[in-house]
């Protein structure tokens, strides 16, 4: 444990100027006590770590000092070549630079560990695109990408419905979801998200802004994806559910946001096992085709017209099983 932690404070020292050791602290999810040993025994074993003293002061490393990646195991190797994915690299225009990097590292790999593309290639292939959805990349993506890792500021024509606007927009962050990009960015100071396959002109000058470096994408757009699944299901019905009912509202509940709400608002069991709780839907009709899939799993309870349709339902299908039995259908 302690030599992988070694490991990690070079490479941090290795691929930044300073660091304080509050910060390594920080990002080693360890104390700064355990900090200042780790640098002892870096340094006892022959690594030039160098203190600064002062207000601005750190640990770094002393001559651009560099190690090779010959501390690495044959699963941190092959994992390397999960990290970056080929495909969404392309369409940012970063394919070249990735298969660079990954040359580089490949080289500097030991020789016993250099077969670890090939495995990691013939094992394991990331389709990130969804089914039925088209494989060419925004047209506009790869001026948003580089507008992105330049911290330029871009003024953005975007369709939305059948007008179109124009923004100028801080692009913090592109994120890939189910095969469809999006643009995060800030537009006079508020965060907004677009998607870049209606953006149909990037103008980017030479304006650059101060990112905020305190900025988290990926929390971020954690938050604003739960927004959007509880925009898309505003309303709530009560629902007594059996047990095999509870435990079959995972695949009908629409989204997994929902069926961890649901769960959660779920009462105690009665004497039969039955639990009330409340499911977020995105409407009546949506409700009733998503609970008739329960059967008699499941009893609404409020509201009283989604009540209504699904016993008209149980009545219509016992008459059809009821007239089945006798030899006839229904009237």
């Amino acid at each position: 444990m302690r030599a992988s932690r070694l490991i990690s404070l070079l490479l941090l020292l290795q691929s930044r100027a300073t660091m304080t050791a509050a910060e390594l602290a920080h990002e080693l999810e360890v104390s700064e006590r355990t900090v200042y040993r780790d640098v002892l025994a870096l340094s006892a074993a022959g690594i030039p770590v160098y203190a600064d003293r002062g207000r601005a002061g750190g640990y770094r490393l002393l001559g651009g000092y560099r190690t090779r990646l010959t501390g690495l195991t044959r699963d941190e190797a092959e994992a390397l070549f999960l990290t970056g994915l080929p495909g969404p690299a392309g369409e940012m225009g970063l394919a070249d630079a990735v298969a660079a990097a990954e040359l580089k590292v490949l080289a500097a790999l030991p020789p016993g560990l250099r077969d670890a593309p090939a495995r990691t290639g013939q094992r394991f292939h990331l389709d990130v695109p969804g089914w039925f959805r088209e494989s060419t990349p925004p047209p506009w993506l790869a001026e948003l990408a580089r507008a992105v890792w330049r911290d330029r500021v871009v003024d953005l024509r975007y369709r939305r419905g059948e007008r179109e606007v124009v923004r100028r927009v801080e692009p913090y962050g592109l994120v890939l979801k189910n095969g469809t990009w999006y643009l995060v960015g800030r537009v006079g100071g508020a965060t907004r998200t677009y998607r870049v396959d209606r953006v149909v002109g990037v103008e980017a000058g030479e304006e650059t802004f101060d990112r905020d470096e305190q900025f988290d994408l990926a929390g971020h757009w954690r938050e604003q994806a739960e927004a959007f699944l509880r925009q898309l299901q505003p309303e709530r019905v009560t629902v007594r559910l059996s047990q095999a009912g509870l435990r079959a509202l995972r695949g009908v509940a629409g989204s997994p946001l929902a069926y961890e709400e649901a769960v959660a608002a779920a009462s105690e069991p009665d004497g039969q096992g039955w639990v009330v709780t409340r499911l977020p839907v995105e409407s009546v009709p949506v409700a009733y085709g998503m609970l008739l899939g329960l059967g008699p799993e499941a009893e609404v309870l409020d509201p009283p017209e989604l009540r209504k349709l699904l016993t008209e339902a149980a009545l219509r299908s016992a008459a059809l099983y009821t007239a089945g039995e006798q030899g006839g259908a229904p009237a």
